[in-house]
């Protein structure tokens, strides 16, 4: 099967086998293809209300370059989801239609409830023995965060989206380059007001393990470890302390967009927005009390892959 998560910032594709039912609940995909590319659908949303043109069509090329992985690796079928950028613009149809014509799929515009859960399932499967639940799961995307608490045996107990994901936080404050402190501040205040509204709806304070995901926790969690190179078998299932997050948080909100290019396991489309991500991450950590995070590769994308099951 092949799943589609088109998020604010990325759009990433997993074409994959799904186990032998007799190898067990906790066997994993068998991947064939996983791929992002940073398309920045939601540029300009959080201040237009609308998808950019050129955003559309950003996200129109990777489209077409995955439909043809998919046609070429014959995935029986395919589920492409959308999310926090096309809940919320005003002209999400025009992309609706793009993606009909350029995917052959209508793409679900889940809510931010499914997303959630969606990324729950993806991120706990699999998770080491010794990760005690219930769990804290936090996918920071470009427009939102969701924060879904659950165990492996139950589900899902509570889950809920924020709108405080990397790339709305750096459109809404961080203008500096780097951002002066007074925009820091302001983040950082703006996030600290979700977090705690998350973290009580949730509730995110009684987890025993906070599991983080997608590419702005990945990304702090290799610059943590200090790889040379990104590394995803080294960042899954890796656990970094908060003192550590905070360090990198610091030193990525204190440089330029130039300097952290530099950083070897930067993504060059995330640059621009790792700071408010990795701002994210540290005041979660800093919120629910807990000192450590465990990042996972595995997200929304394999609970999207699962769903198909």
């Amino acid at each position: 099967m092949a799943a589609i998560d088109c998020g604010t910032n990325s759009i990433r594709l997993l074409v994959a086998d799904l186990p032998d039912p007799a190898a067990g609940p906790q066997a994993p995909l068998t991947d064939l293809s996983r791929r992002m590319e940073i398309v920045r659908l939601g540029q300009g949303v959080d201040r237009t209300g609308r998808l950019a043109p050129e955003a559309i069509e950003r996200t129109r090329v990777a489209l077409a370059s995955f439909a043809a992985d998919i046609d070429r690796l014959g995935a029986g079928r395919v589920r492409m989801c959308a999310t926090s950028a096309s809940r919320d613009a005003q002209n999400a149809a025009e992309f609706r239609e793009m993606v009909q014509r350029t995917l052959g799929v209508a793409p679900e515009v889940v809510t931010g409830d499914e997303e959630a859960r969606l990324s729950f399932t993806g991120a706990v499967r699999g998770l080491p023995a010794d990760a005690r639940p219930p769990y804290l799961v936090v996918d920071i995307g470009g427009g939102s965060t969701e924060f879904v608490v659950g165990t492996r045996e139950g589900g899902v107990e509570a889950a809920i989206s924020m709108d405080i994901g990397c790339v709305r936080m750096t459109e809404r404050h961080l203008h500096g380059d780097p951002p002066g402190p007074d925009e820091v501040a302001a983040a950082q205040a703006d996030i600290a007001a979700a977090v705690d509204r998350a973290l009580e709806a949730v509730p995110g304070r009684s987890a025993a393990t906070l599991v983080g995901l997608a590419g702005s926790v990945t990304t702090v969690v290799a610059i943590a470890q200090g790889l040379t190179a990104y590394e995803p078998e080294r960042i899954h299932h890796a656990r970094v302390s908060y003192d550590r997050v905070a360090e990198v948080t610091a030193d990525l909100l204190a440089k330029s967009r130039e300097q952290r290019l530099a950083i070897p396991v930067m993504h060059p489309g995330r640059a621009d927005v790792i700071g408010a991500g990795a701002l994210v991450l540290r005041v979660i950590m800093e919120r629910s009390g807990l000192g450590t995070v465990v990042a996972s590769e595995h997200d929304i994308l394999d609970g999207i892959a699962w769903s198909l099951a």
